[in-house]
């Protein structure tokens, strides 16, 4: 699947940005404040769900500043329906 850079989400509190890129696999940069005790959570929600809409191979940087996993997903599938052209709410 081809990807093109997209970003989703903003920098506000309970929020997460998300930018992705093509890379090579699946790698996650994480910024986050709460990153030594949910930093694991938080990456392993991105990847699942880039995975889950077929996803493979992206690069992913994301700025969190508390956002739940229903968020992150959310802003995940959001940028992955930017870089990918892929609607996924339509089917």
């Amino acid at each position: 699947m081809e990807i093109k850079n997209a970003m989703a989400g903003t920098l506000e509190s309970g929020d997460i940005m998300v930018r992705i890129a093509p890379g090579d696999g699946l790698q996650v940069d994480l910024q986050s404040s709460v990153s030594a005790r949910f930093g694991r959570q938080i990456k392993s929600v991105i990847t699942e769900t880039l995975r889950g809409l077929g996803i493979e191979n992206a690069y992913v940087q994301a700025t969190d500043k508390g956002a739940l996993d229903c968020t992150i997903r959310a802003r995940v599938t959001a940028a992955a329906v930017r870089a990918t052209g892929k609607d996924v709410w339509k089917d």
